[in-house]
């Protein structure tokens, strides 16, 4: 068999066609820093850093905490959209930085990175989520019957009874809707889109027998009634549920008492 023969220009160490040009370029990306250790303040800091334009927000925080400053503090975990760990508001919206491309954001401007609102920061981006975790919890999550016996067969629904619910299902908890609501931000104890959406999902399953339980947890003045309709949560939302919708169903069945 015939040894290959490199191309003189391969063999010479030139680009081959389409590939002179160098697919990276330069961002600053402007970080909010807090350290209760080392300052009771907010810090803005920059760095800049060679990426590819193609890469996602969540690539050029690894390079910098990687390459650059190994202190900088965030949360991540599957990296695809799905575990919704990496929220935190980039260029003043809140996104996931595993889903938000770098050439999606203006790259041409700093790319300003911060945490999200209304919980407090821990670390850097890092955010307590205890308090909207607990608000998840108290609106029963989870499918409730009055049969205490554990049953012997599936509980069937028809297609039509699970499409009632279906975009209620998409949630990640990764609190994006939630810490985008002007509410929320000015009063902590409001339960949160994020809670009622989690809700909704269990208040119109026709297997589950929960509902008025659910519905008079939502009735609290800290309740649906909060929600004063500005559409922040549904635009804020990776995952495209229909929020406000899902919000104003629940005040619906409330009036009603018809779910």
């Amino acid at each position: 068999m015939a040894t290959p023969v490199l191309d003189k220009a391969d063999a010479a160490g030139e680009p081959e066609p389409g590939f002179a040009d160098s697919p990276y370029i330069t961002v600053t990306m402007r970080v909010r820093r807090f350290n209760s250790e080392v300052s009771a303040e907010a810090v803005w800091e920059d760095f800049q850093l060679e990426i590819d334009p193609k890469e996602r927000v969540l690539d050029a925080l690894h390079k910098i905490k990687w390459d650059i400053d190994g202190t900088l503090t965030f949360r991540r975990s599957c990296a695809h959209g799905i575990c919704g760990s990496d929220a935190m508001r980039i260029n003043g919206k809140n996104r996931l930085a595993c889903k938000t491309l770098i050439k999606d954001i203006n790259p041409e401007k700093p790319i300003t990175v911060e945490p999200i609102k209304g919980l407090t920061v821990l670390k850097d981006l890092v955010v307590d989520m205890d308090p909207f975790f607990q608000a998840y919890r108290d609106v029963m999550p989870f499918l409730i019957t009055k049969d205490t016996n554990e049953p012997t067969r599936e509980r069937f629904q028809t297609a039509e009874d699970r499409e009632r619910f279906d975009d209620t299902t998409k949630c990640i908890l990764c609190a994006a809707c939630t810490s985008s609501c002007p509410v929320f931000w000015n009063d902590g104890q409001y339960f949160g889109p994020a809670a009622i959406v989690n809700a909704h999902r269990f208040i119109f399953d026709s297997r589950d027998e929960a509902g008025e339980q659910r519905l008079e947890i939502l009735n609290d003045r800290d309740g649906v009634w909060r929600c004063r309709t500005t559409f922040n949560c549904t635009d804020a939302c990776p995952r495209g549920i229909e929020v406000t919708k899902a919000i104003q169903e629940v005040k619906r069945a409330l009036i009603t008492r018809r779910f």
